[in-house]
């Protein structure tokens, strides 16, 4: 693509199904790491991430080749099959269906990475439900609450 020239910001997350207590400080690392490689074969640039036992932060660069959709799809898909393939949890691993998305402009990313890198701080005083609650409504997003979490 010459001449093109892009600086969007997309800050990603997403829990474990059911919100489980699954993503274990043993493998956690190893999946950041992984995540990586699979956001730079996509021509994105990660920025930070991170994750707590239920649910992970990441903010990219995205690369105007993909889609915030796109991506999204591909991290989740091929992260949960290395979780699994790799046996860092008892049974089948997934990740809840859905996800947020929300950009960012330049001057906030110093603010959404040092957010993202205080998770365990952060969520000592909320919980991932609230979170991302409060994510939704700081955003404008429009929601209905049966749909926004996997229940059952």
């Amino acid at each position: 693509m010459a001449n093109t020239y892009t600086q969007i910001y997309i800050h990603y997350v997403f829990s474990v199904k059911y919100r489980q207590y699954l993503l274990k400080d043993n493998f956690r690392d190893e999946l950041h790491k992984y995540i990586t490689g699979v956001i730079k074969k996509r021509k994105c640039k990660l920025l930070c991430i991170n994750s707590v036992s239920d649910h992970i932060h990441i903010l990219v660069a995205l690369h105007p080749e993909n889609s915030v959709s796109v991506l999204i799809k591909d991290i989740k898909a091929i992260s949960s099959k290395f979780i699994n393939d790799n046996k860092f949890v008892n049974g089948k691993f997934q990740w809840q269906e859905g996800y947020g998305a929300f950009s960012y402009s330049n001057s906030q990313v110093n603010i959404v990475k040092n957010y993202i890198n205080n998770q365990a701080i952060h969520h000592k005083k909320k919980t991932f439900r609230e979170e991302y609650l409060d994510f939704l409504k700081k955003f404008g997003v429009e929601y209905d609450l049966k749909y926004v979490f996997d229940i059952d």
